[in-house]
């Protein structure tokens, strides 16, 4: 499948009574309901590796593996970001 036709996956690690995260994983479902993405929550409660990781940062969002918020998701800068992973690189013209 072409990355143009790729269906952006975006990742929410999150800990388990954060507001922030409550807040970020609103805003995030909510635009699954006007875009088209796959959606993971990841609760990182319990998990060395993923305290270690992200418990400063908490919520974290990733689009296609690159973290793109932490703290708050910005509704227009997430359509941007979820845009440039649906259209894949931009390429040079000749």
């Amino acid at each position: 499948m072409a990355a143009s036709q790729a269906t952006p996956r975006v990742v929410v690690f999150h800990g388990v009574g954060c507001h922030l995260c409550e807040r970020a994983l609103a805003k995030v479902r909510a635009l699954r309901e006007e875009l088209e993405f796959d959606l993971e929550e990841i609760v990182i409660d319990g998990s060395p590796e993923l305290e270690a990781r992200y418990r400063e940062l908490i919520p974290v969002v990733e689009i296609d593996g690159e973290q793109v918020f932490t703290y708050h998701v910005h509704e227009d800068a997430f359509r941007r970001r979820l845009g440039a992973a649906q259209t894949g690189p931009a390429r040079p013209s000749l």
